[in-house]
């Protein structure tokens, strides 16, 4: 049997966006207040399009607040204001813009401390996706453009790149097997590796509606892994609360058993949870982020055993 991995419990930074900005705002609430020790980083707080020095003042000051902290950005994701088109856009100099925004993300990722940076795969238009010349055309053009930006992130100093498996068809990644297929494709030239972050409320395609199933089958090239309380069949991004885990289907037993048996060395579990820009839920954010945590390190802590 595969040794078991080690686990690292963090957070999504999408939670921070229009909220806390502020690294000395949103870095303190991320260990003083959710006990956690590391961050999956968000382009949102700090766009690669910004100007060099605003980039360089920033990444001083979330260095330094991590070091006095103890908190670490271990990887770098597109979010919530992100989920464009990207390496996928129709117009050819867009996509070139967003390849050369994808390399200076890698450098600002690096730069960070970061081991990986992030995306989904790409989205097509609708026209796209409904003509399938032009689909297999953005499809080849994104797995080339995954290929120029592992080049540069080795340069930069990654480990390797991860792509999210998304919801619907022309976001790619849909179905266990065109995940895989991508990851396949972009690894065969690629001058790091790229893995998959799995999202546990991304089982879109109707014969694929089971977590479980995406990893048990995905598991053993995720080591980054989204978490979120979910019903069957929908994409909730739920807090681990009581309410909504009486109402969900995602089990931390269930999952860290799962993942035990991929033959990962490492394991970054990452809650992503939304709330609505609405009251109460606003209100709400830091209560349902710290209670999550705690759950998941008492599901840790159960699953591990003594020490």
């Amino acid at each position: 049997m595969p040794h078991r991995p080690r686990y690292h419990l963090g957070i999504n930074c999408g939670f921070a966006i229009n909220r806390f900005p502020e690294p000395e705002v949103w870095m303190p609430l991320v260990r003083e207040r959710f006990g956690l020790d590391c961050v999956q980083f968000v382009a949102d707080l700090l766009n690669p399009l910004w100007p060099r020095a605003i980039l360089q003042d920033q990444v001083r000051t979330i260095l330094d607040l991590g070091d006095r902290l103890g908190v670490r950005v271990q990887s770098t994701f597109t979010s919530a204001f992100t989920r464009i088109n990207h390496l996928m856009h129709p117009d050819p100099s867009q996509r070139g813009m967003w390849l050369d925004w994808f390399k200076t993300f890698a450098t600002l990722s690096a730069n960070l401390g970061a081991e990986c940076m992030g995306s989904h795969f790409g989205i097509m238009s609708v026209r796209d996706w409904e003509d399938p010349h032009r689909r297999r055309q953005r499809v080849d053009d994104a797995v080339a453009a995954w290929q120029e930006i592992a080049r540069h992130g080795r340069e930069a100093g990654l480990r390797y790149l991860i792509f999210e498996p998304m919801s619907c068809p022309r976001e790619n990644g849909w179905t266990i097997e065109e995940s895989q297929e991508l990851l396949d494709r972009v690894n065969q030239k690629a001058a790091i590796p790229m893995h998959i972050c799995l999202d546990l409320g991304h089982a879109p395609h109707p014969d694929q509606r089971d977590p479980y199933e995406w990893l048990e089958r995905l598991g053993p090239v995720s080591p980054v892994i989204h978490l979120q309380q979910t019903e069957a069949g929908h994409s909730r991004h739920w807090p681990f609360t009581p309410t909504y885990n009486q109402a969900g289907i995602i089990r931390a037993e269930r999952v860290l058993s799962i993942l035990d048996r991929c033959g990962l060395e490492d394991v970054w579990l990452y809650l992503e949870i939304s709330h609505r820009e609405r009251w109460p839920d606003d209100t709400q954010v830091a209560d349902d982020l710290a209670a999550s945590a705690a759950w998941w390190r008492e599901a840790l802590r159960k699953h591990e055993g003594p020490q």
